[in-house]
């Protein structure tokens, strides 16, 4: 994770969850909050209804590789939290990760693309 650090106090998390902005969906809800910083924090939380303490590190595991692999596209200077539902457990990496893109879209955090410049002759 080149941009971004974990987030680990727990007033962080409920500062978040009351004044962040969120999308929810079938996998994970998605909590996050600007900071102005110029690095990222990211702070999972998976609770005891997914199951044992070994599906529960799978799906930290996955989120964090789905973040790991999007973050060139998401812009610095966030907090981000995100919550684990049951069906991550099952869902399919494709999946988790299409969902997850459009939740980060939905919310304002994938950085713009820069606009190609045209060769003059």
């Amino acid at each position: 994770m080149k941009h971004t650090v974990a987030l680990k106090q727990n007033h962080e998390f409920r500062r978040l969850y009351n004044k962040g902005k969120s999308a929810v969906s079938p996998y994970f809800a998605i909590y996050c909050r600007k900071t102005g910083r110029p690095i990222s924090r990211l702070g999972i939380t998976t609770g005891v209804k997914l199951g044992n303490a070994v599906k529960r590190n799978f799906v930290r595991r996955r989120i964090r590789e789905l973040y790991r692999t999007n973050e060139d596209r998401l812009m610095p200077g966030y907090d981000i939290v995100v919550v684990a539902r049951t069906r991550a457990i099952f869902g399919r990496y494709a999946e988790l990760e299409r969902t997850f893109r459009q939740q980060m879209k939905k919310l304002g955090m994938i950085a713009p693309k820069p606009a190609e410049q045209k060769d003059e002759l």
